[in-house]
Protein backbone atom coordinates (compact mmCIF):
# COMPACT_ATOMS: atom_id res chain seq x y z
CA UNK A 1 0.00 0.00 0.00
CA UNK A 2 2.97 2.06 0.92
CA UNK A 3 4.49 2.05 -2.47
CA UNK A 4 1.45 2.62 -4.57
CA UNK A 5 1.41 5.79 -2.50
CA UNK A 6 5.03 6.76 -2.90
CA UNK A 7 4.55 5.86 -6.48
CA UNK A 8 1.44 8.23 -7.08
CA UNK A 9 3.45 10.86 -5.30
CA UNK A 10 6.23 10.16 -7.94
CA UNK A 11 3.72 10.14 -11.12
CA UNK A 12 2.59 13.65 -9.43
CA UNK A 13 6.14 15.42 -8.68
CA UNK A 14 6.69 14.66 -12.27
CA UNK A 15 3.77 15.77 -13.90
CA UNK A 16 4.32 19.54 -11.77
CA UNK A 17 8.09 19.08 -12.80
CA UNK A 18 6.91 19.02 -16.62
CA UNK A 19 4.33 21.62 -16.50
CA UNK A 20 6.99 23.89 -14.85
CA UNK A 21 9.31 23.32 -17.62
CA UNK A 22 6.44 23.20 -20.57
CA UNK A 23 5.46 26.70 -18.88
CA UNK A 24 9.10 28.01 -18.72
CA UNK A 25 9.33 27.29 -22.52
CA UNK A 26 6.21 28.58 -23.25
CA UNK A 27 7.24 31.94 -21.52
CA UNK A 28 10.40 31.91 -23.68
CA UNK A 29 8.34 31.24 -26.57
CA UNK A 30 6.35 34.11 -25.92
CA UNK A 31 9.16 36.29 -24.53
CA UNK A 32 11.24 35.73 -28.22
CA UNK A 33 7.62 36.49 -30.05
CA UNK A 34 7.40 40.10 -27.94
CA UNK A 35 11.05 40.90 -28.53
CA UNK A 36 10.20 40.23 -32.31
CA UNK A 37 7.06 42.15 -32.79
CA UNK A 38 8.78 44.39 -30.80
CA UNK A 39 11.47 45.11 -33.38
CA UNK A 40 9.55 44.46 -36.12
CA UNK A 41 7.60 47.27 -35.11
CA UNK A 42 10.28 49.69 -34.68
CA UNK A 43 11.84 48.53 -38.12
CA UNK A 44 8.24 49.65 -39.36
CA UNK A 45 8.51 52.64 -37.43
CA UNK A 46 11.56 53.61 -38.83
CA UNK A 47 10.67 52.77 -42.13
CA UNK A 48 8.43 55.50 -41.98
CA UNK A 49 5.31 53.74 -40.42
CA UNK A 50 1.82 53.05 -41.95
CA UNK A 51 1.13 50.96 -44.47
CA UNK A 52 4.37 52.38 -46.46
CA UNK A 53 6.36 51.29 -43.53
CA UNK A 54 5.10 47.92 -42.76
CA UNK A 55 5.14 47.16 -46.75
CA UNK A 56 8.67 48.26 -46.84
CA UNK A 57 9.76 45.94 -43.92
CA UNK A 58 8.38 42.71 -45.41
CA UNK A 59 9.84 43.47 -48.54
CA UNK A 60 13.04 43.70 -46.43
CA UNK A 61 14.07 47.02 -48.07
CA UNK A 62 14.71 50.69 -46.72
CA UNK A 63 13.83 54.10 -47.33
CA UNK A 64 16.75 55.51 -49.02
CA UNK A 65 17.20 52.94 -51.37
CA UNK A 66 13.27 53.55 -52.34
CA UNK A 67 13.75 56.72 -53.17
CA UNK A 68 17.14 56.05 -54.98
CA UNK A 69 14.91 54.30 -57.57
CA UNK A 70 14.70 55.32 -61.16
CA UNK A 71 11.15 56.75 -62.11
CA UNK A 72 8.67 54.24 -63.22
CA UNK A 73 6.82 54.73 -66.63
CA UNK A 74 3.85 51.95 -67.63
CA UNK A 75 1.49 52.03 -70.19
CA UNK A 76 -2.24 51.36 -68.87
CA UNK A 77 -4.48 49.71 -71.21
CA UNK A 78 -8.30 49.11 -70.37
CA UNK A 79 -9.36 46.16 -72.39
CA UNK A 80 -12.90 45.35 -73.14
CA UNK A 81 -13.44 42.92 -75.78
CA UNK A 82 -10.13 43.00 -77.02
CA UNK A 83 -10.22 46.93 -77.70
CA UNK A 84 -8.33 49.18 -75.81
CA UNK A 85 -10.79 52.07 -75.16
CA UNK A 86 -8.33 53.00 -72.18
CA UNK A 87 -4.61 54.31 -73.23
CA UNK A 88 -3.03 55.97 -70.35
CA UNK A 89 0.78 56.93 -69.85
CA UNK A 90 1.45 56.35 -65.98
CA UNK A 91 4.91 57.57 -64.13
CA UNK A 92 5.62 57.61 -60.77
CA UNK A 93 8.51 58.86 -59.36
CA UNK A 94 9.86 57.54 -55.56
CA UNK A 95 12.21 60.40 -55.12
CA UNK A 96 10.04 62.68 -54.91
CA UNK A 97 6.38 61.16 -55.06
CA UNK A 98 5.29 63.17 -58.04
CA UNK A 99 3.17 61.45 -60.58
CA UNK A 100 1.69 61.76 -63.71
CA UNK A 101 -1.42 60.45 -65.88
CA UNK A 102 -0.93 61.25 -69.90
CA UNK A 103 -4.43 59.85 -71.65
CA UNK A 104 -3.79 58.82 -75.53
CA UNK A 105 -7.46 59.19 -77.29
CA UNK A 106 -8.24 55.56 -78.67
CA UNK A 107 -8.56 57.23 -81.85
CA UNK A 108 -5.28 58.65 -82.67
CA UNK A 109 -3.82 58.53 -85.88
CA UNK A 110 -0.84 56.44 -85.88
CA UNK A 111 -0.65 55.67 -89.35
CA UNK A 112 1.78 57.06 -92.41
CA UNK A 113 -0.98 59.41 -94.88
CA UNK A 114 -3.58 60.33 -93.20
CA UNK A 115 -5.33 60.50 -96.95
CA UNK A 116 -5.48 57.04 -97.26
CA UNK A 117 -6.40 56.37 -93.25
CA UNK A 118 -7.86 53.27 -92.18
CA UNK A 119 -9.56 51.81 -89.15
CA UNK A 120 -6.31 50.16 -88.36
CA UNK A 121 -4.51 53.34 -88.50
CA UNK A 122 -5.82 54.17 -84.90
CA UNK A 123 -3.74 53.86 -81.86
CA UNK A 124 -6.70 51.28 -80.50
CA UNK A 125 -6.50 48.81 -82.96
CA UNK A 126 -2.53 47.82 -82.25
CA UNK A 127 -3.20 46.07 -79.56
CA UNK A 128 -4.69 43.41 -81.64
CA UNK A 129 -1.43 42.81 -82.90
CA UNK A 130 0.65 42.71 -79.75
CA UNK A 131 0.77 45.14 -76.42
CA UNK A 132 4.16 45.73 -77.33
CA UNK A 133 2.59 47.23 -81.03
CA UNK A 134 0.88 49.92 -78.78
CA UNK A 135 4.13 50.92 -76.53
CA UNK A 136 5.56 51.79 -79.94
CA UNK A 137 3.11 53.55 -81.15
CA UNK A 138 2.68 55.48 -78.18
CA UNK A 139 6.73 56.24 -77.84
CA UNK A 140 6.40 57.52 -81.07
CA UNK A 141 3.75 59.89 -80.37
CA UNK A 142 5.21 60.90 -77.10
CA UNK A 143 8.87 60.52 -77.75
CA UNK A 144 9.38 58.55 -74.24
CA UNK A 145 10.81 55.21 -73.84
CA UNK A 146 7.90 53.42 -72.26
CA UNK A 147 8.98 49.56 -71.37
CA UNK A 148 6.45 48.17 -69.42
CA UNK A 149 2.92 47.68 -69.70
CA UNK A 150 -0.33 46.82 -67.45
CA UNK A 151 -4.16 45.36 -69.10
CA UNK A 152 -6.82 45.67 -66.84
CA UNK A 153 -9.72 44.17 -68.20
CA UNK A 154 -13.26 45.68 -67.58
CA UNK A 155 -14.11 42.29 -65.19
CA UNK A 156 -10.60 42.79 -63.42
CA UNK A 157 -11.73 46.21 -62.51
CA UNK A 158 -15.44 45.54 -61.54
CA UNK A 159 -13.73 42.43 -58.97
CA UNK A 160 -11.01 44.98 -57.42
CA UNK A 161 -13.75 47.93 -56.73
CA UNK A 162 -16.12 45.12 -54.98
CA UNK A 163 -12.71 43.37 -53.38
CA UNK A 164 -12.23 47.10 -51.44
CA UNK A 165 -15.90 47.69 -50.49
CA UNK A 166 -16.41 49.70 -53.33
CA UNK A 167 -15.30 53.13 -54.51
CA UNK A 168 -16.39 56.08 -53.34
CA UNK A 169 -16.92 58.93 -56.67
CA UNK A 170 -18.35 62.07 -57.47
CA UNK A 171 -20.17 60.98 -60.79
CA UNK A 172 -19.42 64.25 -62.98
CA UNK A 173 -23.00 64.24 -64.77
CA UNK A 174 -26.11 61.77 -64.86
CA UNK A 175 -25.40 58.99 -67.24
CA UNK A 176 -27.92 56.78 -68.88
CA UNK A 177 -27.20 55.12 -71.74
CA UNK A 178 -28.28 52.00 -73.28
CA UNK A 179 -26.43 49.47 -75.72
CA UNK A 180 -27.97 46.12 -76.24
CA UNK A 181 -25.22 45.07 -78.44
CA UNK A 182 -22.46 45.30 -76.04
CA UNK A 183 -24.86 44.03 -73.05
CA UNK A 184 -24.40 47.80 -71.57
CA UNK A 185 -26.81 49.25 -69.72
CA UNK A 186 -25.69 52.75 -67.41
CA UNK A 187 -27.91 54.59 -65.23
CA UNK A 188 -26.28 56.70 -62.63
CA UNK A 189 -27.10 60.29 -61.05
CA UNK A 190 -24.26 62.96 -60.54
CA UNK A 191 -22.41 63.60 -57.24
CA UNK A 192 -20.87 61.59 -54.95
CA UNK A 193 -21.70 58.41 -53.78
CA UNK A 194 -19.99 54.63 -52.99
CA UNK A 195 -19.97 53.19 -56.43
CA UNK A 196 -19.56 49.32 -56.49
CA UNK A 197 -17.34 47.45 -59.70
CA UNK A 198 -20.39 47.19 -62.01
CA UNK A 199 -21.14 51.10 -61.41
CA UNK A 200 -17.66 51.63 -61.58
CA UNK A 201 -17.25 50.27 -65.55
CA UNK A 202 -20.57 52.47 -66.46
CA UNK A 203 -18.59 55.30 -64.91
CA UNK A 204 -14.93 54.61 -67.06
CA UNK A 205 -16.87 53.57 -70.48
CA UNK A 206 -19.85 56.12 -70.18
CA UNK A 207 -18.90 58.95 -73.30
CA UNK A 208 -22.82 60.10 -74.20
CA UNK A 209 -26.80 59.73 -73.01
CA UNK A 210 -29.38 58.20 -75.18
CA UNK A 211 -30.35 61.61 -76.11
CA UNK A 212 -27.15 62.56 -77.44
CA UNK A 213 -26.06 64.30 -74.63
CA UNK A 214 -22.59 64.43 -72.97
CA UNK A 215 -20.16 65.85 -71.15
CA UNK A 216 -20.31 70.14 -70.87
CA UNK A 217 -17.61 71.36 -73.20
CA UNK A 218 -16.12 72.84 -69.88
CA UNK A 219 -15.21 69.53 -68.98
CA UNK A 220 -14.65 68.04 -72.36
CA UNK A 221 -17.37 66.42 -74.26
CA UNK A 222 -17.50 62.75 -75.23
CA UNK A 223 -13.66 61.13 -75.61
CA UNK A 224 -12.38 64.18 -73.74
CA UNK A 225 -14.65 63.66 -71.25
CA UNK A 226 -14.38 59.95 -70.76
CA UNK A 227 -10.65 60.20 -70.40
CA UNK A 228 -10.74 62.90 -67.49
CA UNK A 229 -13.00 60.91 -65.58
CA UNK A 230 -11.08 57.48 -66.29
CA UNK A 231 -7.82 59.48 -64.97
CA UNK A 232 -9.48 60.70 -61.76
CA UNK A 233 -11.21 57.32 -61.11
CA UNK A 234 -7.92 55.47 -61.23
CA UNK A 235 -7.05 58.30 -58.98
CA UNK A 236 -9.34 57.20 -56.45
CA UNK A 237 -9.25 53.24 -56.75
CA UNK A 238 -5.70 53.64 -55.84
CA UNK A 239 -5.96 55.90 -53.16
CA UNK A 240 -9.01 54.30 -51.67
CA UNK A 241 -6.79 50.57 -52.36
CA UNK A 242 -3.61 51.79 -50.41
CA UNK A 243 -5.81 52.45 -47.51
CA UNK A 244 -4.00 50.68 -44.48
CA UNK A 245 -7.31 48.19 -43.52
CA UNK A 246 -7.08 46.60 -47.05
CA UNK A 247 -3.59 44.96 -46.29
CA UNK A 248 -6.18 42.10 -45.51
CA UNK A 249 -7.38 42.02 -48.50
CA UNK A 250 -4.30 41.55 -50.52
CA UNK A 251 -4.48 37.93 -51.19
CA UNK A 252 -8.02 38.23 -53.07
CA UNK A 253 -6.21 41.41 -54.77
CA UNK A 254 -3.56 39.42 -55.71
CA UNK A 255 -5.75 36.67 -57.56
CA UNK A 256 -7.72 39.15 -59.44
CA UNK A 257 -4.21 40.87 -60.33
CA UNK A 258 -2.99 37.11 -61.36
CA UNK A 259 -6.11 35.82 -63.14
CA UNK A 260 -7.49 39.08 -64.82
CA UNK A 261 -4.28 41.31 -65.45
CA UNK A 262 -1.58 41.14 -68.12
CA UNK A 263 1.29 42.93 -67.66
CA UNK A 264 5.02 42.27 -68.51
CA UNK A 265 6.54 44.18 -65.44
CA UNK A 266 8.83 41.23 -63.81
CA UNK A 267 8.38 40.15 -60.14
CA UNK A 268 11.67 41.61 -59.25
CA UNK A 269 10.77 44.95 -60.92
CA UNK A 270 7.59 44.91 -59.07
CA UNK A 271 8.39 44.17 -55.51
CA UNK A 272 11.30 47.04 -55.82
CA UNK A 273 8.82 49.42 -56.55
CA UNK A 274 5.79 48.15 -54.51
CA UNK A 275 6.79 50.23 -51.12
CA UNK A 276 7.18 53.02 -53.03
CA UNK A 277 3.84 52.80 -54.78
CA UNK A 278 2.19 52.60 -51.18
CA UNK A 279 3.27 56.22 -50.47
CA UNK A 280 1.54 57.16 -53.56
CA UNK A 281 0.48 60.79 -52.73
CA UNK A 282 -2.53 61.79 -55.63
CA UNK A 283 -2.43 65.51 -54.52
CA UNK A 284 0.92 65.65 -56.38
CA UNK A 285 -0.66 64.26 -59.38
CA UNK A 286 -0.85 65.57 -62.51
CA UNK A 287 -2.71 64.95 -65.77
CA UNK A 288 -3.48 65.93 -69.20
CA UNK A 289 -5.09 64.57 -72.29
CA UNK A 290 -2.53 64.63 -75.34
CA UNK A 291 -3.18 67.63 -77.67
CA UNK A 292 -4.86 67.57 -81.20
CA UNK A 293 -8.31 67.50 -83.20
CA UNK A 294 -10.99 64.91 -83.91
CA UNK A 295 -11.23 65.04 -87.99
CA UNK A 296 -12.71 62.91 -90.94
CA UNK A 297 -9.42 61.70 -92.64
CA UNK A 298 -10.43 59.10 -95.84
CA UNK A 299 -14.00 58.76 -94.53
CA UNK A 300 -12.37 57.44 -90.82
CA UNK A 301 -13.14 59.26 -88.06
CA UNK A 302 -8.97 59.88 -86.55
CA UNK A 303 -7.65 61.90 -84.03
CA UNK A 304 -4.76 63.95 -85.36
CA UNK A 305 -2.06 64.60 -82.53
CA UNK A 306 -0.59 68.31 -82.65
CA UNK A 307 3.71 67.18 -82.50
CA UNK A 308 4.19 71.10 -81.00
CA UNK A 309 1.12 70.66 -78.27
CA UNK A 310 2.00 67.39 -77.38
CA UNK A 311 5.96 67.87 -77.12
CA UNK A 312 5.22 70.46 -74.40
CA UNK A 313 2.42 68.74 -72.54
CA UNK A 314 5.13 65.80 -71.85
CA UNK A 315 7.62 67.72 -71.14
CA UNK A 316 5.43 69.35 -68.06
CA UNK A 317 4.17 66.34 -67.21
CA UNK A 318 6.68 63.70 -67.41
CA UNK A 319 10.08 66.00 -67.96
CA UNK A 320 9.86 68.82 -65.55
CA UNK A 321 8.69 69.87 -62.10
CA UNK A 322 5.83 71.76 -63.97
CA UNK A 323 2.57 72.71 -63.09
CA UNK A 324 -0.28 70.48 -64.85
CA UNK A 325 -2.24 71.79 -67.26
CA UNK A 326 -5.60 70.62 -65.77
CA UNK A 327 -4.03 72.11 -62.83
CA UNK A 328 -4.23 69.81 -60.14
CA UNK A 329 -0.81 69.79 -59.17
CA UNK A 330 1.02 71.43 -56.12
CA UNK A 331 4.51 70.90 -57.17
CA UNK A 332 6.82 73.80 -58.31
CA UNK A 333 7.48 74.85 -62.22
CA UNK A 334 10.71 74.37 -63.58
CA UNK A 335 13.59 76.99 -62.75
CA UNK A 336 14.06 78.23 -66.20
CA UNK A 337 10.86 79.86 -67.14
CA UNK A 338 7.91 78.45 -65.86
CA UNK A 339 6.84 75.66 -68.41
CA UNK A 340 9.83 76.12 -70.97
CA UNK A 341 11.11 73.17 -72.29
CA UNK A 342 14.80 72.96 -70.18
CA UNK A 343 16.63 70.92 -73.13
CA UNK A 344 16.17 73.75 -75.63
CA UNK A 345 19.33 74.21 -77.79
CA UNK A 346 20.93 71.81 -75.76
CA UNK A 347 23.62 69.32 -77.49
CA UNK A 348 23.96 66.23 -77.42
CA UNK A 349 26.48 62.87 -78.18
CA UNK A 350 24.87 59.55 -78.62
CA UNK A 351 27.53 56.38 -78.39
CA UNK A 352 25.91 52.91 -78.64
CA UNK A 353 26.82 50.27 -76.28
CA UNK A 354 23.38 48.23 -77.28
CA UNK A 355 24.66 46.62 -80.15
CA UNK A 356 21.46 47.35 -81.65
CA UNK A 357 21.65 50.17 -84.64
CA UNK A 358 17.89 50.37 -83.89
CA UNK A 359 17.80 51.15 -80.52
CA UNK A 360 20.56 54.31 -81.69
CA UNK A 361 17.75 55.30 -84.07
CA UNK A 362 15.25 55.39 -81.65
CA UNK A 363 17.38 57.27 -78.81
CA UNK A 364 18.01 59.90 -81.55
CA UNK A 365 14.69 59.84 -82.62
CA UNK A 366 13.12 60.19 -79.04
CA UNK A 367 15.92 63.26 -78.22
CA UNK A 368 15.26 65.08 -80.65
CA UNK A 369 12.01 64.97 -80.81
CA UNK A 370 12.06 66.58 -77.23
CA UNK A 371 14.61 69.37 -79.10
CA UNK A 372 17.91 67.96 -77.98
CA UNK A 373 20.48 68.91 -80.86
CA UNK A 374 21.75 65.44 -81.37
CA UNK A 375 25.16 66.80 -83.24
CA UNK A 376 27.58 63.66 -82.68
CA UNK A 377 26.61 59.41 -82.75
CA UNK A 378 28.34 56.35 -83.03
CA UNK A 379 29.83 53.20 -81.32
CA UNK A 380 31.55 52.29 -77.87
CA UNK A 381 31.92 48.73 -76.18
CA UNK A 382 28.77 47.00 -75.20
CA UNK A 383 27.47 47.46 -71.51
CA UNK A 384 24.78 47.35 -69.54
CA UNK A 385 24.08 50.40 -67.50
CA UNK A 386 22.87 53.77 -69.11
CA UNK A 387 25.40 56.75 -68.93
CA UNK A 388 24.75 60.45 -68.90
CA UNK A 389 28.22 62.89 -68.98
CA UNK A 390 27.06 65.80 -67.92
CA UNK A 391 30.31 68.14 -69.58
CA UNK A 392 29.58 71.48 -69.11
CA UNK A 393 28.02 71.93 -65.60
CA UNK A 394 24.29 71.77 -66.30
CA UNK A 395 21.37 72.18 -64.19
CA UNK A 396 19.87 68.98 -61.96
CA UNK A 397 16.53 69.92 -64.05
CA UNK A 398 18.25 69.07 -67.07
CA UNK A 399 19.97 65.71 -66.06
CA UNK A 400 17.00 64.85 -64.52
CA UNK A 401 14.35 65.89 -68.11
CA UNK A 402 17.44 63.36 -69.64
CA UNK A 403 16.76 60.50 -67.15
CA UNK A 404 12.98 60.93 -67.64
CA UNK A 405 12.62 60.80 -71.37
CA UNK A 406 15.69 58.04 -71.20
CA UNK A 407 13.78 55.83 -68.84
CA UNK A 408 16.89 54.61 -67.54
CA UNK A 409 20.24 55.71 -66.98
CA UNK A 410 23.18 57.25 -64.68
CA UNK A 411 24.43 60.72 -64.24
CA UNK A 412 27.95 61.51 -63.77
CA UNK A 413 30.18 64.97 -64.10
CA UNK A 414 32.73 64.48 -66.95
CA UNK A 415 35.56 66.79 -68.81
CA UNK A 416 34.11 70.13 -69.65
CA UNK A 417 33.80 69.91 -74.06
CA UNK A 418 32.88 72.48 -75.82
CA UNK A 419 30.77 70.85 -79.03
CA UNK A 420 28.39 68.91 -76.09
CA UNK A 421 26.52 69.43 -73.32
CA UNK A 422 25.98 66.04 -72.83
CA UNK A 423 27.55 62.38 -73.79
CA UNK A 424 24.63 59.61 -73.93
CA UNK A 425 26.07 56.18 -73.49
CA UNK A 426 23.54 54.06 -74.24
CA UNK A 427 23.58 51.00 -72.13
CA UNK A 428 21.36 47.20 -72.60
CA UNK A 429 19.03 48.98 -70.08
CA UNK A 430 17.83 51.53 -72.67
Amino acid sequence: MKKNNKSKEKEVKKKKKSHKILKRVLLIILLIILICAGLFTYKVYKNGGGLAGLVTTLIGTDPETVKSLPDFYCLLLGKSENMTDTIIVAKYSPSTGDSALLSIPRDSFVGKNKNTATASDKINSKYQISPQSTIDAVNRLTGLNIKYYLTVDTAALRDLVDAIGGVYFDVPIDMDYDDSSQDLYIHLDAGPQLLNGQQAEWVVRFRHNNNGTSYPASYGDNDLGRMKTQREFIMEVAKQTLKIENITKIDEILKIAEEKVETNIDWDTMMEYVPALVSFNAEQMKTDTLPGIPEYCNGVAVYLVDEDESKQVVNELFLTSGTSAEGNSNTTTNETTGNEIVNKELKVEVLNGTGSSARLENAIEQLEAQGYDVIKEGNTNITNETTIINRTNNSEAEENSLLALLGTGTVITGEDNKDVDFTIILGKNY
